[in-house]
């Protein structure tokens, strides 16, 4: 509660920020402000109601030993101790990034290589293991996830879980390692994206990351459900506790609401092919302190990073003047996003606002609060129902200087009309992209054009 009234505290003081630079966007933060009341007001409320529920928390695997569900896999036990399932989540990828630019320059005049790849990887690896133990309401996620592509590179290889407990529809209770539900594509509907395991890069630049931490989930109403974390950091793959700062001030929150159906489907696009018009509006706030000792480093996977819009990092040394080092910073962002899907057609967005601001370390005193803000946009329709879907993406970032950019078409084919098998193929042209590591299609500081094909195994 104390990180909810903080947050609530420091979203109050960005109201109080010069009027010129927000034009107009403080509206939002009050918007923002009364989603952390209502989560807030709504975990006191779920609290007084948890001894009178007996409701079981959802449970998508099928029953029965031996049986399968797609997406969740086989159940390999079922006793009345509990039950265990095994699942997959792999993909081989084949990249040609030969059409970048291979030389790139920075915002501060400084001449960057950027890296043309053509390869072919088995680009990541999860074994996923879930269930319940000793009573339906405890659950349990715990997965080994290796990315190939990041050989000998730290946290290359993940062990991790969670654990979670359901009190009602109201309200779950997890702790564990968790994605900040700062974006949507951080909400859990990963994969079920149009590209394979690839955001925009507007979504790559702004999102935080999985972190370890504490969180809550559920329904308001029938049509409005909530999400909110509190973490150690933005990213803590390849952080190793002695790096962390000792705040525990990370938070992440998100408000979604369904108002036509009281659904939108799992993931972005249209798969279900809706009969009836299926509308979504979301708002999200995220906000921590970070410092350079808690980043992970730029070759990790799921990595993210803070970054200026020309892609470099706000911990490098002299980018603010001879002398000058950051060693903190405040992180805040919030996102707002929207969508429609009606038999298949989808048309789905997002905008960002980031702010950058008490800046500490070595001379730091004139360093100015650092605002950024940018939009992606995708659309698909699936040609062939469960099938066939081709889509088309455009994401962009406002920045100081350079406005950077990515556009993308692709094909999605499903030959056994359920997400289990997928072949993708998609098209990418980046410009100035601010972001970039190995286990993503696009190269940081890329200018031209990419091509990637997927296929992909969830099972």
């Amino acid at each position: 509660m104390y990180c909810l009234m903080r947050v609530g505290g420091e979203l109050k003081q960005m109201e109080e920020l010069d009027r010129g630079e927000l034009r107009g966007r403080v509206s939002f933060f009050r918007k923002t402000s009364l989603m952390v009341v209502l989560i807030s007001g709504l975990l006191i409320s779920a609290r007084a109601g948890m001894a009178q529920t007996t409701e079981p928390p959802p449970a998508p695997q099928a029953s029965g030993q031996n049986s399968y569900t797609p997406n969740f896999g086989y159940k390999v036990a079922d006793t009345k101790q509990g039950d265990l399932s095994i699942s997959i989540y792999t993909y081989a990828r084949y990249l040609n990034q030969k059409g970048l630019a291979p030389v790139y320059v920075d915002d501060f005049g400084n001449s960057r290589n950027v890296q043309e790849r053509q390869d072919i990887q088995l680009n990541k690896m999860q074994i996923k293991f879930l269930g319940w133990i000793m009573n339906p309401k405890l659950r349990y996620f715990v997965y080994a996830w290796t990315s190939n592509a990041n050989q000998g590179n730290g946290a290359q290889v993940v062990l991790a879980g969670n654990l979670s407990y359901n009190f009602n529809k109201y309200i779950t209770l997890s702790a564990g390692i968790n994605g900040l539900p700062g974006t949507r594509t951080i909400e859990g509907n990963f994969p079920f994206w149009l590209g394979v395991d690839s955001r925009h890069i507007a979504d790559e630049f702004f999102r935080g990351s999985y972190t370890s931490g504490v969180w809550a989930k559920g329904e308001i109403t029938s049509k409005l459900r909530y999400q909110a974390m509190i973490g150690n950091n933005l990213s803590t793959l390849g952080v190793p506790a002695s790096r962390l700062d000792n705040d525990l001030n990370t938070f992440a929150s998100a408000l979604i609401w369904t108002p036509s159906s009281g659904e939108f489907g799992s993931g972005l696009g249209d798969f279900e092919s809706h009969e009836k018009v299926a509308t979504r509006l979301a708002a999200h706030f995220s906000r921590s302190d970070e410092n350079r000792e808690s980043q992970p480093n730029s070759d990790n996977f799921e990595n993210t990073q803070i970054r200026l819009s020309d892609g470099t990092v706000v911990f490098t040394p002299d980018i603010f003047g001879s002398g000058v080092s950051v060693t903190d910073v405040r992180y805040r962002m919030t996102s707002f996003d929207g969508g429609i899907k009606y038999k298949g057609f989808a048309l789905e967005g997002e905008t960002y606002f980031r702010w950058l601001d008490n800046f500490r370390g070595i001379n730091t005193e004139g360093v100015s609060r650092i605002f950024n803000n940018g939009f992606q946009i995708q659309a698909s329709t699936m040609l062939i129902p469960k099938t066939l879907q081709p889509y088309l993406g455009h994401s962009r970032v406002f920045g100081q200087s350079a406005d950077p950019w990515d556009f993308r078409a692709g094909l999605n084919f499903f030959p056994w009309k359920n997400r289990v098998v997928r072949w993708n193929n998609e098209y990418l042209y980046l410009y100035h992209s601010p972001v970039g590591y190995t286990s993503v299609p696009f190269a940081l500081g890329g200018t031209g054009s990419v091509f990637v094909s997927n296929l992909e195994l969830a099972f």
